[in-house]
């Protein structure tokens, strides 16, 4: 029984956050006038879909993860609303938007939380401040080295983590702790992921002319095997510590 509910809660978790991330990027992308072809939340086979006027919406097998597939975003298109016909400034704030709203809604979270149990918006706020101070120290020891690989925890980790929660207010303090560290995460500068991309933007806006597609693509393939080397490395750490 305390496994099925640790799944539950775990499922949960992830199954959220990764769906007001992607939401990010969807409502973005539509503001900006692009077209949003595909929002699933899930990977591999389709457990449910339906398709509206512009975009298919799809629930899938693995709450692991999820996706927006827009219009000219993985090859370019001159369609009309295409993601790489978009400006800059607009195509930034949709890969940005993702991670940003994870942040928005952790901070958000953490200050009703401390708000509720000290019964102080003042005391609250301190704590909050705090609660962001930490995490960008965070990131600065993860820079300087100060954090290793061996230190990181992927989603086994955060199982283990979660099993020992007991109580509403323990888990949502979980809750804001993971949406934050998916949000600063998912902005790193390190392809693919969307910091990566939003670097990529950039260096377009600097040579006023985009990268050659093959190379993109090249740089994104390579970025994405590290990613998923490190992600197995974590993993095995993750079990080993919970052996």
């Amino acid at each position: 029984m305390d496994f099925i509910i640790t799944a539950f809660k775990v499922i949960f978790i992830l199954g959220f956050l990764v769906l007001i991330h992607e939401t990010g990027h969807f409502i973005v992308a539509r503001l900006c006038k692009v077209k949003v072809k595909e929002f699933a939340i899930g990977f591999g086979p389709t457990i449910w879909k339906k398709q509206g006027k512009e975009t298919k919406y799809a629930l899938r097998l693995i709450p692991l993860g999820g996706f927006v597939n827009m219009e000219g975003e993985e090859e370019r298109s001159c369609e009309e609303g295409s993601f790489s016909e978009a400006s800059i400034p607009k195509r930034i704030a949709i890969v940005a938007a993702g991670g940003l709203v994870n942040i928005l809604f952790a901070i958000i979270t953490y200050l009703i939380l401390i708000t509720i149990i000290t019964g102080d918006f003042g005391v609250a706020l301190s704590n909050t401040g705090n609660f962001i101070f930490s995490i960008v120290e965070s990131l600065k020891l993860l820079f300087s080295g100060g954090v290793t690989a061996d230190q990181l925890m992927g989603p086994v980790g955060i199982s283990g983590i979660v099993a020992q929660t007991s109580g509403i207010v323990d888990f949502v303090y979980i809750l804001a702790i993971i949406s934050m560290s998916l949000g600063v995460t998912n902005l790193l500068p390190f392809p693919p992921l969307d910091g990566g991309k939003v670097v990529l933007l950039l260096i377009e806006a600097i040579r006023k002319k985009p990268l050659k597609e093959d190379f993109e693509i090249k740089l994104q393939m390579l970025g994405f095997m590290l990613l998923i080397a490190l992600s197995i490395y974590v993993t095995f750490n993750d079990v080993t510590r919970l052996i």
